[in-house]
C-alpha cells in the first residue's frame, strides 16, 4: 500500500471516535452542542493561525528568499508575527467568553444532587415541590428539552462529574458544593464518566446517563419514589432472605424492607437500571453473581465485602432477587 491511501484510510478511521455515548463531537444537549461548536471555532482559528504563521515563514525563506528592507521586515515581524495572531487570539477568547453565561444557567425544577464516593455515585432528586429527595445510584436519569439542576459533592476525595454528549466537567470537592446544569434534547443512553483521577478504581468509576421524554421520566420518577417489589418466585424469596441473613442491610438500602444502610448503593430499584458496579458491568444474572462473589476482582478497592463463601445456588438466588428490584 502506498503511503499516501494508508494515510487517508488512518485519517478515515479516526472519524470513527467522533461518534457515540461518550463523544464530545457528538452532542445530544444545548450544553454539549456549544462546547462542540467552541472546539470548532477554536480548531478553525487555531488552522487559520497556523497556515498563516507557516506560510509567512515559507514565504520569507522559500518563495521571496531576499533581502529586505528594515520598513518591510518590521512590517512582516510586527503585523504577521504580532497584530495579527494578537487579533486572531483575541477573537478566540471573546468568543469562548461569551460561552461561559450559557453553562451556568439555572434549572428549572428538577435538582439532581450527586455525590463522589470511592468509586461509585450516590444520587438523589428532588422535583420542584417535593418534601424529601429520591434516593439512587450509579445512574443518572434526565428529561429531554428541560435544564435540570446539578448539585454535586465529593467524600473523601476529589472527583469530577462528566457527561461528554451532554455537557462539560465539573469537579466534585470534598467539603465543598458545586453545581451545573444541563439541558438534554435528544432521549438516548450516553456515559458518563469521573473524570479526575480519584484511586485505584478510577478509570472503573462510569455511569449510564439516561435521557427519557418528559412524560417518560414523570412516570419513571413515580415509580422511583415508590418502595421496592416483592420478591416473585421461590428463587427469589429465598435470595432475599439470603440477602437478610447476610447483613447487606447493614451497608444498603431497600426501601419497603427493613434493609436501611447508607454506606453503599440504595438499591431499592437496581434491577431497573442499565449497568451494574457504577457503569462497568451489564445489569444482568452473570454480571450478578460474579459481582457479589468477588468484587475487587472486578474493581480493584472495592469496600464491598466478597460472598464467595455461598453457594452457587445461593449466589443465585442473591441475583434473582437483585434482578427483581426493579
Amino acid at each position: 500500500m502506498t503511503p499516501r491511501p494508508f494515510v487517508l484510510l488512518s485519517f478515515v478511521a479516526t472519524l470513527a471516535a467522533c461518534g457515540g455515548p461518550q463523544s464530545v463531537l457528538d452532542p445530544a444537549g444545548r450544553d454539549a452542542g456549544v462546547l462542540a461548536d467552541l472546539f470548532w471555532v477554536m480548531l478553525i482559528g487555531a488552522v487559520i493561525l497556523w497556515v498563516a504563521m507557516n506560510g509567512l515563514v515559507i514565504y520569507v525563506t522559500r518563495i521571496s528568499p531576499r533581502q529586505f528592507s528594515h520598513r518591510s521586515a518590521e512590517t512582516l515581524i510586527i503585523g504577521g508575527g504580532i497584530v495579527f495572531p494578537t487579533v486572531v487570539l483575541a477573537a478566540l477568547l471573546s468568543y469562548a467568553l461569551s460561552e461561559m453565561p450559557r453553562q451556568r444557567e439555572p434549572g428549572e425544577g428538577l435538582t439532581v444532587r450527586v455525590v463522589g464516593e470511592s468509586w461509585w455515585w450516590r444520587v438523589a432528586y428532588t422535583p420542584d415541590g417535593a418534601e424529601a429527595p429520591i434516593l439512587s445510584a450509579n445512574e443518572i436519569r434526565l428529561p429531554a428539552g428541560r435544564r435540570s439542576e446539578i448539585e454535586l459533592a465529593a467524600n473523601g476525595v476529589i472527583h469530577s462529574f462528566w457527561i461528554p454528549a451532554l455537557g462539560g466537567k465539573t469537579d466534585m470537592i470534598p467539603g465543598r458544593e458545586t453545581r451545573m446544569s444541563l439541558k438534554p434534547e435528544e432521549p438516548g443512553t450516553y456515559r458518563g464518566q469521573c473524570a479526575e483521577f480519584c484511586g485505584l478504581s478510577h478509570a472503573k468509576m462510569a455511569f449510564g446517563a439516561v435521557v427519557m421524554t418528559e412524560e417518560d421520566f414523570t412516570a419513571w420518577l413515580e415509580r422511583e419514589a415508590a418502595p421496592a417489589a416483592e420478591p416473585e418466585g421461590p428463587e427469589a424469596i429465598r435470595g432475599a432472605a439470603i440477602f437478610a441473613a447476610q447483613g447487606c442491610g447493614a451497608c444498603h438500602a431497600v426501601r419497603g424492607t427493613e434493609a436501611q444502610g447508607l454506606v453503599g448503593p440504595d438499591l431499592t430499584h437496581m434491577g431497573s437500571r442499565t449497568t451494574l458496579a457504577a457503569g462497568i458491568l451489564p445489569m444482568e444474572r452473570a454480571a450478578l453473581i460474579d459481582w457479589v462473589r468477588k468484587p475487587d476482582a472486578i474493581k480493584p478497592g472495592a469496600r464491598m465485602p466478597g460472598y464467595d463463601h455461598l453457594s452457587d445456588e445461593d449466589l443465585s438466588a442473591l441475583a434473582a432477587y437483585l434482578e427483581g428490584l426493579i
